[in-house]
């Protein structure tokens, strides 16, 4: 049988463009960031949520800032 809180647990639909607005808000991330992050870890918000904490070793502020560099 199935976990039904994990079932019931947030998704995270990368094609749907206000969903990824409101995920990189709550996550304070770029959308290529949230990309990678359910890449690695599937779509479930509380495992993107604890990748992208875990994956930080700067602060979100210089990421963006080298991802607008690169653009």
């Amino acid at each position: 049988m199935a976990n039904q809180s994990d079932s019931a647990a947030p998704r995270i639909d990368k094609n749907d463009a206000g969903q990824v607005a409101r995920w990189t808000r709550e996550f304070d991330v770029t959308e290529e960031q949230l990309t990678q992050a359910i890449a690695k870890v599937g779509d479930k918000a509380a495992d993107v949520e604890l990748y992208l904490k875990g994956s930080r070793s700067s602060t979100n502020a210089d990421t963006a800032s080298e991802a607008a560099k690169t653009k």
